[in-house]
């Protein structure tokens, strides 16, 4: 009988603790769930926030240097200032746009744009980076506003590239004959956009998409993982179409 009895505890305490287990073993997937939730929401909001300070660190690390102590409040206040650099760089740059407007503002950068002319490898860089910014900047532009896909690096395989503009000079009349007309594109590297391949690719090559390009540098800098939603991509391209064409027509008016 005793017997019995310490059979029946032993199989009484072997049941609770496999009971015990499963509870252990959910417990521990719901915190590392947690944890895993909340690093997906830190995580970017703490690299934003890193970047974006260092941003407004550098900027005023050289503009603050370059202050009269009147007008740094640096001088005369027990703490810093973040960003004050940045606002009186926003200041700056907006008044020289303001001067180079004028017609006196136009003569002084003319004159400084000759002097430029004159320095051997100076020029060369300078004209290189008005041409970039110009581009970039214009208002009328449309580089770098719509995402396509290229076979690259062989046939086959497949790469997301940003369409810079058509292909002109030299390369295009080289290319006439063997490729026809042909587009420059920036294809990116993963994970880092910023740096990649100038491609001079067919037109009949090229594979136009619906999405942005905000949405194609999320897809490269994941590596694939954050992909934006067709639908979506599909109702903008439409939208960004119907103002091109709106855009379009008061040109047309106002130049009739």
């Amino acid at each position: 009988m005793e017997t019995i009895v310490v059979f029946t505890r032993t199989r009484i305490v072997l049941a609770m603790s496999n009971l015990e287990k499963p509870k252990k073993s959910r417990y521990i997937t719901r915190l590392r769930n947690y944890f895993f939730t909340g690093l997906v929401i830190c995580a970017p909001l703490a690299i934003t926030v890193y970047l974006t300070w260092s941003l407004i660190e550098w900027v005023d690390g050289w503009v603050k240097p370059y202050l009269p102590d009147l007008y740094n409040p640096d001088s005369y206040l027990p703490f810093t200032i973040p960003g004050f650099g940045v606002l009186v760089a926003l200041f700056i740059i907006t008044n020289v746009g303001f001067l180079t407007a004028n017609l006196i503002g136009r003569s002084i950068v003319s004159y400084g744009e000759s002097v430029l002319a004159r320095m051997p490898v100076v020029r060369n860089i300078y004209s290189a980076l008005k041409q970039i910014f110009e581009t970039v900047f214009r208002e009328d532009s449309e580089s770098f506003q719509s995402v396509v896909l290229v076979e690259y690096p062989r046939k086959g395989l497949w790469a997301l590239a940003f369409v810079a503009t058509d292909t002109l000079g030299e390369v295009q009349s080289n290319l006439d004959e063997s490729a026809g007309k042909t587009v420059s594109v920036f294809l990116p590297t993963t994970p880092n956009p910023t740096s990649g391949f100038l491609l001079f690719v067919p037109a009949v090559d090229v594979l136009p998409l619906e999405m942005s390009v905000e949405e194609a540098a999320k897809l490269v800098i994941s590596a694939g993982l954050v992909a934006p939603e067709f639908g979506e991509a599909r109702d903008r391209a439409l939208a960004k179409r119907e103002e091109g064409a709106h855009k379009a027509n008061q040109k047309d008016i106002e130049t009739a």
